[in-house]
């Protein structure tokens, strides 16, 4: 088990978009290490996601999974770990949804952001198999906010204003109703 180091905001590889991963790149020792210490990772952090630019890496890779059990996140959801190579999206809906966010790179802090809530995702899993997922709601969120960071794109980004920016803390203590 290897826990990598987190990129934070400001480090440059934050803002790269991310080279696509080829079948045989994949299948190698060096890639296949590193996705299984992207989940070692992505859980030691208590994410629910995590994007290899994250780890200072710029390929097109992100690991997912969605536990009831997070402490970061009050959902009833589950999805079993995914490992999705060079993913692109197809969206199912038009209008987003409001939801709160919050970023490894961005530690403590959370903010709304405007996604779709409905959508395919097709791409490789780890071993080059393609695959085809429909995902809404919370599970949509996910696999949009790691499929922006392969593009450079933080969650900060996609807010429509600041107002709803805060502290993990008091994001607990004032936003979250019982």
């Amino acid at each position: 088990m290897t826990i990598l180091n987190v990129a934070k905001l400001g480090n440059p590889v934050l803002r790269q978009k991310a080279e696509p991963v080829t079948t045989e790149e994949l299948l190698t020792g060096d890639v296949q290490r590193l996705i299984d210490n992207m989940v070692d990772t992505m859980r030691e952090e208590a994410g629910v996601g995590l994007a290899a630019p994250q780890v200072h890496t710029p390929k097109r890779i992100f690991t997912l999974e969605i536990k009831s059990s997070n402490p970061r996140y009050a959902i009833d959801e589950e999805v079993p770990l995914l490992v999705v190579v060079n993913p692109q999206i197809t969206f199912r809906t038009e209008d987003p949804a409001d939801g709160w966010e919050s970023c490894l790179s961005i530690p403590e802090m959370r903010g709304v952001v405007p996604r779709r809530t409905s959508l395919v995702l097709r791409g490789l899993d780890r071993k080059g198999e393609e695959i085809e997922i429909e995902a809404s709601d919370f599970f949509a969120r996910v696999i949009q906010h790691e499929t922006d960071h392969l593009d450079g794109i933080v969650f900060l980004d996609r807010m429509r204003n600041l107002s709803t920016l805060t502290h993990q803390h008091e994001f607990f203590k004032y936003w979250v109703k019982e």
